[in-house]
């Protein structure tokens, strides 16, 4: 007479290890997008936050909103345009035009220090965004508004993630018009 002995089976046991492997795997890929989604996060809100400081220093300066045009900066190629001979507006007093490449300089500086391999520059464009993706070619027609574009490396085509810019993560304009020009 056989006995039937209560327990589990070799096959069963082995089902419920590789059923609660799938789902830690699943876990930890979860967790890890978190993580990427984050620090992706953070770094849009780093870069939006350099740009609305740069365009409240447009604004403020507004009678030399074209002296902040044409700045182009790429931590990557060392290109800096711009603001090389900036002067400190804090020590001495600054006319309006050493004002605005003091804060270029100072918006150059907070690139640096908040996004890996900034690249930032301002232009007057029309659309920022055509077909739905940021692009860093400007139309540069006078009466479009100032915008203040960023990206930086580590950046796939979304302006986020792994891989070259292949386009600004951030486009804010300003809206300033040139004098005598409409919206």
């Amino acid at each position: 007479m056989r006995r039937q002995v209560a327990g589990f089976t070799m096959v069963e046991v082995l089902v419920a290890v590789l059923l609660l492997a799938v789902g830690l795997v699943g876990a930890l890929a979860m967790q890890a997008h978190a993580m990427r989604t984050r620090q992706e996060s953070a770094l849009l809100t780093e870069a939006m936050q350099a740009a609305a400081t740069l365009a409240d220093r447009i604004r403020a300066n507004a009678a030399q909103s074209s002296a902040y045009l044409g700045f182009e900066f790429d931590a990557a190629a060392a290109v800096a345009a711009g603001d090389a001979t900036a002067a400190d507006c804090f020590v001495a007093e600054c006319d309006a035009a050493a004002l605005a490449q003091y804060d270029l300089g100072a918006f150059r500086q907070q690139l640096q220090s908040s996004l890996p391999a900034p690249r930032a520059l301002t232009c007057r464009d029309v659309s920022a965004a055509p077909g739905g993706r940021l692009q860093w070619a400007c139309s540069g027609e006078a009466n479009a508004p100032i915008v203040i574009k960023i990206g930086w490396r580590g950046s796939n085509s979304s302006g986020i993630g792994p891989g070259p810019v292949a386009g600004p993560a951030v486009a804010l304009p300003v809206a300033l018009f040139a004098p005598g020009s409409t919206p």
